[in-house]
């Protein structure tokens, strides 16, 4: 048992582990989200990765396909700018901008404000009440990872450059997620991406998850991926969690 720590004149000094309190308040505020998203039909995806992985491409591809079977929306969280709302909004999707003040992830209580305004902007644009509302979160695979953000599925999305190695280096990214993503699969050779080691890599953190290789910019693989995020939405309005 450790000791309890003292002042130089011999006081016990009060430790007080107040980050198991932070997380379990946040964890019952996700809860409550999600009851209410499945109230109102719609399916939240929490999209976590890298700068650079390509989360906005990505996107903007997604919608290309879904647009005429879900209305989509997305939540764009940056520390500052507004430059990925604007391509979201240039490719004809609702989209808002989150600015966290610095902070290195969403959790539930910014996440819920997002969709407010996200209904909000959709209402003032004329569209669809939102089936699909995406939250593109700040980019990094270490912080999003340990907030619940009530979403009801999540995404790691992973980029060629950035090796194969990631599943072993950030284990907690990999283990919440439902579905991994490897984007830019054009470029494997040239970065000596071994797309069967990193499936390895992702089995040992977590055996449920699907991987999906694509190449967003070319458009490889990128129906497998829609089809995977069709089947989950369905399952989400069907009352079971993707």
């Amino acid at each position: 048992m450790a000791q309890e720590p003292k002042a130089s004149d011999g006081r016990a000094v009060r430790v007080i582990e107040v980050k198991e309190s932070v997380f379990a308040a946040n964890e019952q505020r996700a809860d409550r989200l999600r009851d209410d998203l499945r109230e109102r039909g719609t399916f939240l995806l929490n999209v976590m990765s890298s700068p650079g992985s390509g989360k906005t491409t990505l996107l903007t591809r997604t919608a290309e396909r879904l647009r005429d079977r879900l209305s989509m929306g997305v939540m764009e969280a940056d520390i500052d700018s507004d430059v990925d709302a604007v391509t979201m909004a240039d490719a004809g999707v609702v989209a808002v901008q989150l600015h966290t003040g610095g902070m290195c992830h969403l959790d539930a209580a910014m996440t819920s404000q997002g969709l407010t305004e996200l209904d909000a902007a959709a209402a003032e644009q004329g569209a669809a009440p939102i089936d699909l509302a995406v939250l593109e979160n700040v980019g990094n695979l270490v912080c999003p990872a340990e907030f619940d953000t009530g979403a009801s599925a999540s995404v790691a999305l992973v980029s060629v450059p950035e090796g194969d190695d990631k599943p072993l280096k950030y284990p907690l990214m990999f283990e919440v997620v439902d579905v991994v993503v490897v984007n830019k699969v054009d470029t494997c050779e040239l970065f000596d991406f071994d797309i069967e080691r990193f499936r390895e890599n992702v089995r040992l953190r977590n055996p449920e998850a699907p991987v999906i290789c694509l190449s967003a910019k070319t458009g490889e693989g990128v129906d497998a991926w829609t089809a995977w995020l069709e089947g989950a939405v369905a399952a989400w309005k069907g009352g079971s969690h993707a």
